[in-house]
């Protein structure tokens, strides 16, 4: 468990510095140096990165704290190791598929190419609810098999961990709807990139999230 603790610390410092990088550099959505009246993108922008990343760093603390819960119950004698769904394995693709979506439509957007942005959106959109959709599938299957939240320790804590993560992702989902509606209700092209920006960034953690969590539960 304490490498699992460590996975994630080194998940957020990479996370972090990749997020300072990106407000260091010349953002896409910045074409050139304009007069103080007009610069309002980068204004209104960095806002909502340092918001993002202190959300993250937030958030990955939360799970820390949750998975030191995890590892100090299943010490305890009545911890019986729970079989997790082999549907499990399914719904990480989408996840992973989502994420890799969300980055092939960000540079889309990157390159201005809005067109193939909103299938790109769509796409990204879709798979993350098939995700959602299968993990609600896996709880059905558990609890059809018998193996209900109440029945140990080890159970209470996988529908636990995959709600909180879930409920991360329904979260994200709303950041998502609303750059779906931008692009098709012909917003500016670098309010709607810099929503897509944001998006990639926080699918890519909630991927690695759920990489780890999955990882812990299948060795435990």
């Amino acid at each position: 468990m304490e490498i699992g603790l460590i996975v994630l610390a080194t998940m957020l410092a990479t996370l972090l510095g990749w997020l300072l990088r990106q407000s260091f550099n010349t953002q896409p959505w910045i074409a050139e140096a304009v007069d103080e009246a007009s610069y309002q993108a980068p204004f209104n922008a960095k806002p909502k990165l340092v918001a993002l990343t202190t959300f993250l760093a937030v958030a990955t603390s939360f799970f820390a704290l949750v998975l030191s819960a995890y590892s100090l119950r299943m010490e305890l004698g009545d911890w019986i190791p729970l079989t997790e769904p082999q549907l499990l394995w399914v719904n990480t693709g989408f996840l992973v598929l989502a994420s890799v979506a969300f980055q092939w439509t960000r540079n889309l957007a990157v390159g201005g190419r809005m067109s193939q942005v909103k299938p790109g959106l769509l796409l990204s959109g879709a798979l993350t609810i098939a995700f959602l959709v299968g993990q609600l599938t896996a709880w059905q299957q558990l609890n059809a098999s018998g193996q209900y939240m109440t029945s140990n320790p080890a159970n209470a804590f996988f529908f636990l961990l995959t709600a909180l993560h879930g409920m991360h992702i329904l979260g994200g989902m709303y950041v998502w709807a609303r750059a779906t509606i931008r692009s098709f209700g012909g917003r500016d092209v670098d309010v709607v990139s810099h929503s897509v920006e944001l998006c990639t960034i926080y699918w890519h953690f909630l991927l690695l999230v759920w990489l780890v969590l999955f990882g812990l539960m299948l060795s435990t």
